[in-house]
């Protein structure tokens, strides 16, 4: 007869201590190198590095950057992945950023990629994959961040990749055909809070764009008059988007937030390629894609009363998270032994950011927890982690231990969430209607 749960829970637990050391080390590794999304080779090294230690094999080079490990159980009845993201976000006067990038990690993915290896250990050293009824994908994900868009746009165009997000270039790539549920966690900054962490909740999704603006250069002192000035263009579409901020339902969170990555070549000549960068979020796919066409309709109205140009490129984003509770109540509930129940809820309210576990949490049983950690703001120049037993080693025992909620005694649990589930989308749908592929 097999180890119970508490058992085998327990003996996880306990290897994560015992390495505590280890993955700490392994996270501040990666904080302090870090890396923009499809370009994380170093990351990924440090991952695969992790592996080779314990004897794991794994596949390298998936979407680019991406290392997939595989566990098999006793049964393959239920597949479960526990993913950790590789790359950074730009904040370049973050006290750590690269300083040729600007990348740093001001949102806990560093964290991320330490627990799915403080899992790992827990699965070698405590033996436990003798005991489970299915399989744990360890996934190191590139490219959560949307940033770097011409970049990114630019793989898009070379055959690269198919999506700017690295979670939905493993759909595409079929890596999750077979994968049954997702479970990953995120830094959260729970400095001076009474709650340390939670089970997700839903969050905004949204679309990307790509603008830009082409008028005709002149001399800006003598001629003026013989150019086209994109920049006002750029300046008149931007305040067409605001003119339609009223139409927006509160219920919907939506958001619009451009910039204007190019304003011109010269001062003494008229602007006459000029680009932005923006998203447009919101909580329901039905309402990001209403706000997209108003955001749209207001750019081109830019260009028009000007006599500019504006190019378009739509790219797609990410969808909204949507929780599913049975799954969700099993991290709480990890969270909760770990923690104590006055430290854990179920879920936070409506996030206003946005990750492509959304686009997961459409095609199949996805948990997207918080766990504290981090002090400052997410994607800001304060954020660092100040409790690395939370962020860290906290983080890694509630992977591990909802995994073994899955797969422990016969894979019943995993075997319910699975049935018990109803995709919001099918993976062909969701790359025609959403990837346009």
């Amino acid at each position: 007869m097999g180890r119970s749960k508490a058992e085998l829970k327990k003996a996880a637990c306990e290897a994560i201590d015992r390495n505590r050391d280890k993955i700490i080390e392994l996270g501040d590794s990666i904080f302090a190198e870090p890396e923009l999304g499809y370009k994380e080779f170093k990351t990924a090294k440090k991952f695969q590095a992790a592996m080779d230690e314990l004897g794991f094999l794994y596949e390298s080079g998936v979407a680019i950057t991406g290392v997939i490990s595989t566990q098999k159980g006793k049964e393959s009845k239920v597949k479960v992945a526990l993913m950790g993201e590789l790359d950074s976000v730009v904040v370049p006067d973050h006290p750590f950023a690269d300083p040729l990038t600007g990348g740093a990690h001001a949102c806990g993915h560093n964290c991320q990629i330490a627990s799915v290896v403080g899992a790992a250990i827990a699965i070698k050293e405590a033996n436990l994959m003798e005991d489970l009824f299915g399989d744990i994908a360890l996934m190191a994900v590139p490219s959560e961040e949307f940033v770097e868009l011409e970049y990114r746009n630019k793989l898009r165009e070379e055959g690269k990749i198919s999506f700017l997000g690295g979670k939905q270039e493993f759909v595409k790539l079929g890596v999750m055909d077979d994968v049954d549920v997702m479970v990953m966690q995120h830094t959260g900054s729970t400095s001076g809070c009474a709650i340390k962490a939670n089970a997700g909740g839903p969050a905004n999704g949204f679309v990307g764009k790509l603008v830009n603006y082409v008028g005709k250069e002149a001399h800006a002192g003598g001629a003026p008059h013989l150019g086209i000035n994109a920049l006002n263009a750029a300046e008149i579409g931007m305040m067409a988007i605001h003119a339609n901020r009223e139409t927006f339902r509160d219920e919907d969170h939506i958001r619009v937030h451009p910039i204007i990555t190019k304003g011109g070549d010269l001062v003494n000549i008229v602007p006459a390629d000029v680009r932005i960068e923006t998203y447009v979020r919101g909580a329901r796919t039905e309402a990001i894609l209403d706000a997209s066409k108003k955001v749209n309709r207001s750019l081109e109205a830019g260009a028009y009363a000007v006599g500019a140009q504006c190019k378009i490129t739509e790219l797609p984003g990410y969808l909204p998270v949507l929780p599913y509770e049975p799954l969700a109540k099993l991290m709480a509930g990890n969270l909760a032994e770990i923690l104590g129940d006055d430290k854990v809820e179920l879920y936070a309210g409506q996030n206003g950011g946005s990750t492509d576990a959304g686009d997961i949490s459409h095609l199949m049983p996805t948990v997207h927890a918080y766990i504290g950690g981090a002090k400052g703001n997410a994607h800001c120049p304060d954020y660092e982690i100040e409790d690395k037993e939370l962020a860290y080693i906290t983080s890694a025992k509630a992977l591990i231990m909802t995994a073994i909620d899955l797969l422990a005694d016969g894979a019943e649990t995993g075997l319910e969430v699975k049935a018990g589930f109803t995709p919001a989308l099918t993976k062909e749908a969701y790359l025609r209607d959403w990837g346009h592929l």
